[in-house]
């Protein structure tokens, strides 16, 4: 990252108090890593790949993650533990950074972090998480009305995360964080509401016919 990141380190200071949360700490880093990345023009390569090494290097090797999280190992030693495992394969940029999180006996942070990463990236972006649970796959035609609809509710552009849950009965539930909308609730959703309706009376039509004996 800049310099080390050491222009960041008043704004680490909060960090040693033991009262301080992972969240709040997570959420510290983040936001320096976001700033170093920006400042360097490659937050879009960056953050896909702070991402990557979760989910290809810590989710698949355990014990790895719990060198890197262990505070009997040595901030000398996980350093060239991350060179020696990481070095070649990921950016110098993300390496230095997972350097400075050693230094500050914050590797056992690293998920919390790669999560508050994504999340501030999204409020920068402008972008909100919109959960959508609909009784029936929605199609492309109904998910692109509904982000326009979402989008000019909130304010921002929704990032949709499908569920589909039969029992919702041709309903449609809409969370964006600790909000529930719901069609009945939300005129603005009325004509989603609707053409779900329409889809699942035709799935549930198609069903029958496909079941019916010839006469």
């Amino acid at each position: 990252m800049t310099a080390d990141m050491h222009a960041e380190d008043a704004r680490f200071a909060a960090e040693f108090s033991p009262d301080v949360t992972v969240e709040r700490i997570a959420a510290v880093y983040a936001e320096a890593f976001l700033d170093a990345a920006e400042v360097a023009g490659e937050t879009e390569a960056l953050v896909p790949e702070l991402t990557d090494l979760v989910r290809e290097v810590l989710d698949p090797w355990p014990d790895f993650e719990a060198i890197l999280a262990s505070s009997v190992i040595s901030h000398e030693e996980k350093s060239r533990i991350l060179q020696r495992v990481l070095g070649g394969r990921v950016s110098a940029r993300l390496l230095n950074f997972l350097h400075v999180l050693s230094r500050r006996g914050r590797l056992d942070c690293l998920r919390a972090i790669a999560r508050a990463v994504q999340e501030e990236w999204i409020r920068r972006r402008n972008q909100v998480r919109v959960k959508v649970k609909t009784a029936v796959p929605l199609t492309a035609a109904v998910v692109a009305e509904l982000e326009r609809t979402l989008e000019s509710l909130l304010e921002r552009r929704p990032i949709i995360e499908q569920r589909v849950e039969p029992g919702l009965l041709g309903g449609i539930v809409i969370e964006v964080g600790d909000t529930v909308f719901d069609a009945s609730v939300a005129v603005q959703l009325e004509r989603v509401r609707k053409q779900i309706i329409d889809r699942s009376a035709h799935e549930i039509q198609s069903r029958r016919d496909r079941f019916r004996y010839p006469e």
